[in-house]
């Protein structure tokens, strides 16, 4: 089984110039997933005789020369939270185990429309939230450099597909990292659009507030190509944004030269300060870029435990409230993970949530300086490399420590994970881009400038290896009774537990409170006096100058502040 896997612009390439079919693109591409699947686990739901359907359908519209354009013929694969009509969409959860949807999400009816071929669902952590867990219906994906090693998620079997080359492109999620995280963690490109680029619609929600849409693949042209795709206004989410897109795949010019680039060097330096593998992945990368023309100058935000702070409050109140009938039901349908994450927002007030929300509109305001000054900003995409599967702790990992990739799901923009190398265990490390709000494109044509002067792409996973790493199967580790907070806490979320309306065991007290220290200091944080004025971050409104009722209802539709 060779490794050379073409990438979408290859594959187009080649089926436009008739070397190549859907059809054999696509076996091709069923072979490889029968082949390392087993060793990969990157599919919840194969669809071999839907893909092979549509192949053939290409084929035949490509014979009669109509072509659909880049992605006509390609298979791409979706994270099981992208809604399929008659095609079992779980969620990774058994809440969801027998889930089939009657139509398709908006995501999935453009790349149809563009005539891609669905090879399959892909792994995704519970929900798009928590982490990876051996106490689910599926187990988690493995990454394909090393698999007893953790992808990244929550986006976790789009990372591993793309990078092991199963799929050369893949949708995945991101309300606080999820795309770039298993992009960082498995070497693929993975890119955050700016918030409401493109449509939600019919894909399993997060956070209202956060949640977007975006692409894996092996390259940023790919990630360009998929874009191009995907972007665009549709009025059934109410997010979207109303917004003609540029041509992505132009911008990639290669040029950056007087790139006005921000490092945000207190990120990885000062406020969590990364290992000296990740240390010297950036250096050499600012090296690279400054060698390109750009102009590279220190930029101080707000320390990234803000951000998250504002994440935490906002996004886990949501995920709550979306799961609350359930947490009453069938919480132990839930994997352990997903309710160390979002059980202790039963600690979070209605107040606390307003808080975060005008928070945020603060640091919103607090970029447009940034903006001004500079192009796009730069940091690692996650502290690689990636961490073995097995001994993932939910405190640790998710409530104590603040995590890279948030700060820029909480400014709205675009923020791309590229590899930046690789540490001396063979690993990917990932270099994280971002920009103001809808400029999505200047962000891909300085990492696509960045890929081109670099090696990076030149090596993919050796998947022959994978044959001989096993996983154990590890429940999570059992929480120990009481030691977070004595009696007073104990109280406390057993109250706030009712006042939910929720009666829960010991078990999942427990869990409730391991993490409710660090709950509760965050939602501390955010109880700062601000200005009357001071709005909520999601606050809609009405635009003048529309001149019927459908003007109006499509003004509505548009944000303020993303």
């Amino acid at each position: 089984m060779t490794d050379a896997v073409p990438t979408i612009a290859e594959a187009a390439r080649a089926i436009e110039a008739k070397d190549l079919s859907a059809t054999e693109l696509t076996e091709a591409s069923l072979r490889r997933i029968e082949a390392w699947q087993p060793h990969l686990d990157a599919f919840i739901t194969l669809t071999a005789d839907h893909a092979l359907e549509q192949a053939r359908t290409a084929d035949r519209e490509l014979s009669a020369g109509n072509h659909r354009g880049p992605l006509h013929g390609i298979p791409f694969g979706l994270k099981d939270i992208y809604e399929t009509a008659g095609i079992l969409t779980t969620a990774h959860s058994k809440i969801l185990a027998n889930h089939l949807p009657a139509d398709d999400c908006a995501p999935v009816e453009r790349l149809y429309a563009c005539g891609a071929i669905l090879l399959g669902k892909l792994a995704t952590h519970e929900f798009a939230h928590g982490g990876p867990a051996f106490d689910l219906p599926w187990p988690p994906a493995r990454n394909p450099w090393n698999p007893a090693h953790f992808t990244g998620g929550s986006s976790s079997g789009s990372g591993a597909a793309v990078a092991a080359g199963l799929v050369p492109g893949a949708m995945g999620s991101d309300t606080g990292g999820s795309v770039r995280n298993p992009a960082s963690l498995c070497g693929t490109v993975g890119l955050k659009p700016t918030y409401g680029l493109i449509s939600r619609y019919g894909v399993l929600p997060n956070s209202y507030t956060f949640d977007v849409c975006g692409p894996l693949t092996w390259t940023v042209e790919d990630c360009a190509i998929m874009l191009q795709a995907l972007a665009g206004f549709d009025p059934r989410d109410s997010g979207s944004a109303d917004w003609k897109p540029p041509d992505y795949r132009a911008a990639l010019t290669g040029d950056i030269r007087n790139l006005r680039v921000g490092v945000v060097r207190h990120f990885w330096e000062e406020d969590l300060p990364a290992n000296s593998e990740v240390k010297a992945g950036m250096e050499a990368a600012l090296a690279v870029l400054a060698d390109l023309g750009a102009v590279l100058k220190d930029v101080r935000l707000r320390p990234m435990q803000d951000y998250c702070d504002v994440k935490i409050v906002i996004g886990e109140s949501e995920l709550f409230a979306l799961h609350h009938r359930d947490f009453m039901t069938r919480p132990g349908d839930f994997c352990r993970d997903f309710l160390g994450r979002s059980l202790p927002a039963v600690l979070f007030s209605g107040a606390d949530y307003v808080h975060a929300q005008r928070e945020r509109r603060i640091m919103l305001r607090e970029m447009e300086d940034v903006y001004e000054r500079f192009d796009v900003l730069v940091s690692p995409s996650q502290y690689g490399p990636a961490p073995l599967l097995n001994g993932f702790d939910t405190v640790s990992y998710f409530w104590r420590n603040p995590t890279i990739a948030t700060p820029f799901s909480v400014t709205g923009g675009p923020a791309i994970s590229v590899c930046m190398g690789f540490s001396e265990s063979g690993l990917p490390l990932g270099l994280q881009i971002a920009g103001r709000p809808f400029d999505d494109a200047r962000v891909l044509r300085t990492a696509h400038a960045y890929e081109s002067a670099t090696p990076w792409r030149g090596k993919r996973p050796s998947l022959e290896a994978a044959r001989n790493v096993e996983v154990k199967s590890e429940g999570a580790p059992p929480t120990e009774h009481g030691t977070s907070g004595g009696g007073a806490l104990r109280d406390e979320v057993g109250r706030a537990v009712r006042a939910h309306g929720l009666t829960f065991g010991d078990e999942l007290l427990a869990i409730i409170e391991e993490a409710a220290p660090h709950a509760k200091a965050r939602a501390e944080r955010l109880r700062t006096r601000r200005p009357y004025d001071v709005e909520l971050s999601n606050t809609f409104s009405l635009e003048t100058g529309a001149s019927s009722p459908t003007d109006h209802e499509s003004a509505s539709r548009r944000r303020k502040n993303r």
